[in-house]
C-alpha cells in the first residue's frame, strides 16, 4: 500500500520542531490501515494551535475547548469511490500537555493519537464501555508493533477524541 498524507502545520517554528517526522505518521496510519485492509490511502494530518482546535471543536462537536485530536471521516457520495480516508486535526499544545501529565513521552503520545484518530476514520468508536474496550484494545495492540507502552496504564482514557 502506498499510502499519502498531506502534513500540514499551522504550528510556530519552535513547535513545528517538536511535531512527528512525516516518516512516523507514515508508519502508524500504515498499522491501522493494513489490520482493516482499509484500502483507502490517502488522508490529511494538520497540527495546529488552541485557537483552531477549540473553533473546530465548538463548530463540529459543540464542545467550546481545544482537543487533543479530532477525527474527520470523508464521505463519498453514494456511487463515487475514492481513496480518500479523511482528516485529523491535532492540537499540538494539548498534546504536550497531556503527554506531560501521563508522564509519556511528546512521540509516544503522538502514535497514540494518530492511530486512535486513524480507527476513528475507519468508524471505531468508544461511546459505550464495549465500543470502548474494543478500539482500546486495538489500539494497545497497535502500539505494542511499535515498542510503545499501553496508553491506558494509570491515565484515563482520551476524552471525546
Amino acid at each position: 500500500m502506498s499510502l499519502e498524507i498531506d502534513r500540514q502545520v499551522a504550528v510556530g517554528e519552535q513547535a513545528e520542531a517538536e511535531l512527528p517526522e512525516a516518516a512516523d505518521l507514515e508508519r502508524w496510519m500504515t498499522a491501522v490501515l493494513e489490520h482493516e485492509a482499509d484500502p483507502r490511502s490517502e488522508l490529511t494530518i494538520r497540527f495546529v494551535e488552541c485557537d483552531e482546535s477549540r473553533q473546530l471543536n465548538r463548530d463540529y462537536r459543540g464542545k467550546d475547548s481545544p482537543t487533543n485530536v479530532l477525527s474527520f471521516p470523508f464521505e463519498a457520495p453514494p456511487g463515487l469511490e475514492l481513496p480518500l480516508l479523511g482528516d485529523l486535526v491535532i492540537c499540538h499544545e494539548i498534546v504536550v500537555r497531556e503527554a506531560r501529565d501521563q508522564g509519556k513521552s511528546t512521540h509516544d503520545h503522538y502514535a497514540h493519537l494518530v492511530i486512535h484518530g486513524g480507527l476513528h476514520l475507519l468508524g471505531y468508536d468508544h461511546i459505550d464501555d464495549e465500543e470502548a474496550e474494543r478500539m482500546e484494545a486495538l489500539e494497545r495492540a497497535l502500539l505494542a508493533r511499535f515498542g510503545i507502552a499501553d496508553p491506558y496504564r494509570d491515565t484515563d482514557p482520551i476524552p471525546d477524541a
